[in-house]
């Protein structure tokens, strides 16, 4: 269980969670900014099914690329990782129910992107001792919390009293309305503040987190 990685180096981690808003400007920004990011996928999400989070409803592409979208992150060198298939409290699962999201969702990653996911973050950071035997299961080598998020405008939400960034935060985001112009804003306003985007992966490597 991660939320954050211990380094002495100004460095923040970016994730993004679920898939509902699949805007082609934030794939750009990443590309053309080699900017390190994992995404945290949803198959609902990513397939548009069913209800959509209420606050991604009014966007301009809502599941529009479906995994087509996916696999152009992937492309840009964006890590696909393990969100479950239908985002639910896991909590609320027995071990068979977390099993069947956890390994289906990284089943459907596999298949859609060519490499399987080996982080998990479970939905709204809910999980039990269940969830961990579950995702040891399926592969996963962990599971990854958050110390901040960051909410419309880029604005970043700490969870510190101090209200500031700190050497291996992990920040989170979603797919939502406008996630082009937040994150052109939150990448500047990391920057403004000394800090640069590590690469996530090879830092929980260095950790000692192996795949």
């Amino acid at each position: 269980m991660i939320s954050s990685i211990p380094t002495r180096r100004k460095v923040v981690f970016l994730t993004i969670d679920d898939g509902w808003e699949q805007d082609p400007g934030f794939v750009r920004q990443v590309r053309d900014g080699r900017i390190p990011v994992a995404a945290f996928v949803t198959r609902d999400a990513v397939e548009a099914r069913g209800a959509a989070d209420p606050t991604a409803q009014g966007g301009r592409y809502l599941g529009a690329g479906k995994w087509d979208y996916v696999r152009e992150m992937r492309e840009a060198g964006v890590t696909i990782e393990n969100h479950t298939l239908t985002h639910p409290d896991l909590r609320a699962l027995g071990y068979e129910g977390q099993r069947a999201e956890i390994c289906g969702a990284s089943r459907l990653i596999r298949r859609q992107v060519g490499t399987g996911p080996w982080l998990l973050r479970p939905p709204f950071g809910n999980h039990n001792t269940l969830t961990r035997r579950a995702a040891k299961a399926c592969g996963v080598k962990a599971l990854l919390l958050w110390t901040a998020t960051v909410q419309p405008g880029g604005k970043i939400a700490y969870q510190v009293p101090d209200k500031k960034l700190r050497p291996g935060d992990v920040l989170l985001l979603h797919f939502r309305p406008n996630l082009s112009r937040d994150f052109r804003v939150l990448v500047s306003k990391i920057k403004r503040r000394g800090f640069e985007i590590g690469n996530l992966d090879a830092y929980l490597e260095a950790a000692g987190v192996t795949r």
